[in-house]
C-alpha cells in the first residue's frame, strides 16, 4: 500500500493484537466481577458473606468464558465483518455479577442519569465505559487494538483491498 503496509500484514497485525486483548480480557474478568460483587455487598450489608464470595468467583469464571469466547470470535473475524465492538462483548460480564448481588438481596443502586440512559438495565451501575474500568492494564491494549483495527481498515480501502 501507499503507507508501506500491505492489507494481508495488516490483517495479520490485527487478529495478533486481538488475539492479545481476548486474552487479556479473559484473564481480568473474573477479578473485575468478584471485586465489583465484593464492593457493593459491603457498601450494602458492611460484609460480604462466604456464599456471596463463592458465587461470585463462580460467576466470575463463567463471565470470562461466555465473554472471551465471543470476544475471540469478534476479533478473529475480518476487519470489514466485525459486528460489533469489543466493549458490547465485555460488557455482558455485568449480568453475571448482578445475578450474584440480586441473589444475596443487594439492592439497587443510584446512578446518574447518564448511566440510566446509557445503561438501562443495569442496576447496579456496574457497567464498564472503557477497558481500564475492568482492569487498568487493559487501557493501553485497548487503544493498541483500536488503533490497529483503524489502520487495517484504512490500508484496505486505500489499497484496493477485497472490498474497496
Amino acid at each position: 500500500g501507499r503507507d508501506g503496509l500491505a492489507p494481508g500484514a495488516a490483517d495479520d497485525s490485527l487478529a495478533e493484537v486481538g488475539a492479545e486483548l481476548a486474552d487479556a480480557v479473559a484473564a481480568a474478568v473474573p477479578g473485575w466481577v468478584e471485586r465489583s460483587v465484593e464492593r457493593l455487598a459491603v457498601a450494602w450489608s458492611g460484609t460480604l458473606d462466604a456464599a456471596a464470595g463463592a458465587a461470585a468467583r463462580d460467576a466470575g469464571a463463567r463471565a470470562a468464558a461466555e465473554v472471551s469466547g465471543e470476544l475471540r470470535r469478534l476479533l478473529a473475524a475480518d476487519v470489514d465483518e466485525q459486528w460489533t465492538n469489543p466493549m458490547t462483548v465485555v460488557r455482558r460480564a455485568v449480568l453475571h455479577a448482578a445475578r450474584v448481588l440480586e441473589a444475596a438481596g443487594v439492592g439497587a443502586v443510584e446512578r446518574s442519569a447518564e448511566d440510566e440512559a446509557d445503561f438501562p438495565g443495569d442496576t447496579y451501575g456496574l457497567t464498564p465505559r472503557t477497558f481500564a474500568d475492568v482492569d487498568p492494564s487493559l487501557h493501553e491494549l485497548g487503544i493498541r487494538w483500536g488503533a490497529t483495527k483503524a489502520r487495517a481498515h484504512l490500508v484496505r480501502h486505500r489499497c484496493g483491498g477485497p472490498t474497496s
